[in-house]
């Protein structure tokens, strides 16, 4: 981690609208908080305007914002990895490992990787937190393995709460129905992993359509 690292975070403007802000905010500051960095005093809410997604840079220099498009929410294709996992628990601009991840996912015609941890358990994908279904509920991999405690994830704890976290190898996800969220598109479908057709399940679709307040 440099000594003074850039946080980033990318908020989704929805009907003029930023239904996630306060989660947002809340990440930020316990972020800013643990690494050093200076919480911007003045943060507008952004509304108003074109379905989009706002970026935040803030570091000790202040904060930088653009903008973009939200992105696609059609089910994604995942592989695997070769690429480990870093620690991972603020969302910074250090993100050389999932940069490489996904470059690899791309060339192999895959849409996004699953990226393990060193140990082989399951963390996540390069853009996106990873879930799947069991019969107790909405699983998880646990956020002690070093993953990004993300802002859609605490929403979809809100909703299809307590999500189970679990720290899993590989081979657990043989068969599950597979879903991936972000606080730019929501929630996704997997429909493949490592080329294997991924179980489709109706509690997926509810998500996605309770996802946005």
């Amino acid at each position: 981690m440099p000594l003074s690292p850039t946080l980033i975070e990318t908020i989704r403007v929805r009907n003029g609208l930023a239904p996630l802000w306060g989660l947002h905010l809340r990440r930020l500051a316990g972020s800013c908080k643990a690494l050093g960095v200076p919480f911007p005093g003045l943060l507008k809410v952004p509304e108003g305007g074109a379905d989009r997604v706002q970026r935040l840079a803030v570091n000790r220099r202040g904060v930088d914002v653009t903008e973009r498009e939200a992105g696609s929410t059609a089910p994604v294709r995942l592989v695997t990895s070769p690429v480990p996992h870093p620690q991972y628990h603020h969302k910074t601009t250090e993100r050389a490992s999932f940069d490489r991840a996904l470059e690899e996912a791309h060339r192999s015609g895959a849409d996004d990787a699953l990226m393990l941890s060193p140990r082989g358990e399951v963390a996540e994908a390069t853009i996106w937190c990873l879930y799947w279904w069991e019969p107790e509920g909405l699983c998880a991999p646990a956020l002690e393995i070093g993953i990004l405690p993300g802002v859609s994830r605490a929403r979809i704890d809100r909703l299809a709460g307590p999500i189970h976290p679990r720290r899993v190898l590989l081979p657990a996800l043989a068969g599950r129905s597979l879903l991936l969220s972000n606080a730019a598109r929501g929630v996704v479908e997997v429909s493949s992993l490592d080329g294997v057709a991924v179980p489709r399940d109706a509690r997926t679709a509810t998500l996605q359509a309770r996802f946005w307040p």
